[in-house]
């Protein structure tokens, strides 16, 4: 039989491969049909048969698919490119070997993040997220792809307007990662950017004295000029003294709420300092 497998030309290399395994196995299950001698050699050896096998295995397990063939000859920064391929081809990725389906569906995600889909990329995110837990993936491509992620999904909320969400995701990240400079500088802009009663209130004031300010100048052509020509002077004084005071209040508001902000933040942060020592 194995003069017949290697005979030339008369099986496929990778045919006469297995075949020749098969025999060795039925050698194998012939041999152990009987009872060994303590001083008789088991055949069960790493032969070189054996280890050859091995080398084939191995490189079986690093084939790459054509769908993710195909998705690794578009660029790296192709974002379009990289949506419109994953939502013609999503049937087929969706049943691809987990590292290659992985790789595809971060790509897609950040390519959403990237054109500007942000509601899409919520809820790929989600996908992301789950996926990077469920099969305890820390790391991909350098980066933690968990930390990553929910960043830009914070990013997506804040760009959707909903700061409450985006307020929400950065404190979870900075309460993994009190160090975290980039997610407590967006925290500091997402609080800078949700109008608090002190800004609504300063603002509502200033609007006031603006108004107060134009009923003056009215008042002013109208009745103080052409039958009080002597009030002149007092009444521009005081209608340019309301006009600057609301916009000081205006201005103090903002300037007060950015310190604010910023000051919460510094406080949270260091709180979750020294937690974590």
């Amino acid at each position: 039989m194995l003069l017949e497998l290697d005979a030339p030309g008369k099986f496929d290399p990778f045919l006469r491969l297995l075949l020749t395994h098969f025999y060795f196995e039925a050698k194998l299950a012939s041999h152990c049909s009987r009872p060994l001698e303590s001083s008789e050699p088991c055949i069960f050896q790493e032969t070189p048969l054996r280890l050859s096998t091995q080398r084939t295995m191995q490189l079986q397990s690093k084939y790459r698919s054509k769908i993710y063939r195909d998705f690794r000859a578009i660029g790296d920064r192709e974002w379009r490119t990289i949506v419109r391929y994953y939502e013609s081809c999503e049937e087929q990725i969706l049943h691809l070997d987990f590292e290659e389906y992985f790789e595809i569906l971060d790509a897609y995600t950040n390519a959403l993040f990237e054109t500007g889909a942000y509601e899409k990329h919520l809820l790929m995110a989600d996908a992301v997220i789950e996926a990077s837990v469920m099969n305890n993936v820390k790391f991909f491509k350098g980066e933690d792809v968990f930390l990553r992620t929910l960043f830009k999904k914070a990013a997506s909320s804040f760009q959707l307007h909903d700061l409450k969400q985006s307020e929400h995701i950065l404190r979870e990240l900075l309460r993994i990662d009190p160090y975290d400079q980039q997610a407590a500088l967006f925290l500091k802009k997402c609080l800078r950017k949700m109008h608090s009663l002190l800004v609504r209130q300063t603002r509502a004031v200033s609007i006031l004295l603006f108004l107060l300010s134009a009923l003056i100048i009215c008042v002013e052509l109208l009745v103080i000029r052409p039958f009080y020509p002597m009030l002149d002077q007092l009444v521009e004084i005081s209608r340019n003294f309301i006009f600057l005071l609301g916009i000081v209040v205006l201005a103090g508001g903002d300037i007060a709420h950015r310190w604010q902000s910023a000051h919460q933040v510094d406080v949270f942060v260091e709180m979750l300092k020294k937690r974590s020592k």
